[in-house]
């Protein structure tokens, strides 16, 4: 099937579940994003700084972009007037960084905080200690140009079902806590990021409300099957 067509299936999918589809766009062309959008798609993600103010500049300006890969702190500034959303909010110091560039800018950038849930050291990410630290804190408390509008969280790369499924169990549970704790009164803490093509569906039986997909749409490697172990 054409991209067009992906992109129709799937958010009748997403739809139908009250699922956000978030379409992954790193490394792809133009021409491929721009299928996508003329297919109705209005939600991208980027994984590095460089790629996505490039694409930003040559594509459609109602795309709101979201940046999903690890987040560099003297990087913040080149995004900082268009994103839409950061995904990848893994540090305090980061947050800073971000509400620095957002007042710079006259406006407020939303944010997930990226939790650790995976059994790989190459992963980024809070661990969830480090995350109710970083709320609790008066620094966090401080920042008046960021908005935390949830979480988002990348499981292991294995085949073993079960694990990945415990570890987004984990992750939907921690972020019924945080809402209950910290976003009570706030609607707009309403996103838990957590599925990739490989694994979507586990993920959102797991809870999941945004998932975040590109080889499903553009092709360009195979789909792993899972086994149960």
């Amino acid at each position: 099937m054409s991209i067009a067509d992906n992109i129709i299936n799937l958010n009748k999918e997403t739809n139908a579940l009250k699922v956000t589809l978030l379409v992954v766009s790193k490394t792809k062309s133009n021409e491929d994003i721009q299928q996508a959008y003329d297919a109705g798609q209005r939600l991208f993600g980027e994984n590095q700084v460089q790629e996505l103010v490039e694409k930003q500049e040559h594509l459609p300006k109602d795309i709101q972009w979201h940046l999903i890969g690890h987040l560099q702190s003297n990087k913040v500034k080149y995004i900082a007037p268009f994103i839409s959303m950061i995904q990848s909010v893994d540090s305090l110091k980061l947050l800073q960084e971000i509400n620095k560039h957002a007042l710079k800018n006259e406006r407020v950038i939303d944010c997930l905080l990226q939790l650790y849930i995976a059994d790989e050291e190459t992963k980024f990410g809070l661990g969830f200690d480090e995350a109710i630290e970083l709320l609790r804190s008066n620094e966090f408390t401080g920042l008046k140009n960021v908005r935390i509008r949830g979480l988002m969280g990348i499981a292991t790369n294995t085949d073993n079902e079960k694990q990945i499924g415990e570890e987004y169990y984990e992750l939907e549970t921690f972020y019924r806590g945080i809402k209950q704790s910290f976003f009570r009164k706030e609607k707009s803490f309403n996103i838990l990021s957590m599925g990739m093509s490989s694994d979507y569906k586990l993920a959102i039986e797991k809870g999941s409300n945004m998932v975040r997909l590109g080889s499903t749409i553009f092709g360009s490697r195979v789909i792993k099957h899972f086994k149960n172990n």
